[in-house]
């Protein structure tokens, strides 16, 4: 979805506990659903949003339809 600009930079996040999906912390290789939750732990503050559509490839105009944001 292109929120986290590289994998690895993903993979660390969630290692380092700073992505929560559904209230807990999510594992690099945590599979999730249309509807699930996330949060993602930044220095300067959380995003949260909701996952609305899941693909395997998507371009990067595409990539903002996959989740909303949640003030």
């Amino acid at each position: 979805s292109r929120i986290l600009k590289r994998r690895t930079v993903a993979q660390e996040a969630c290692t380092e506990e700073k992505v929560v999906v559904n209230g807990r912390p999510a594992k690099p290789g945590a599979k999730i659903k249309i509807g699930d939750v996330v949060e993602i732990h930044y220095a300067t503050g959380v995003l949260k949003f909701r996952i609305v559509n899941i693909k395997e490839t998507v371009k990067k105009e595409e990539a903002s339809s996959l989740y909303e944001v949640i003030v």
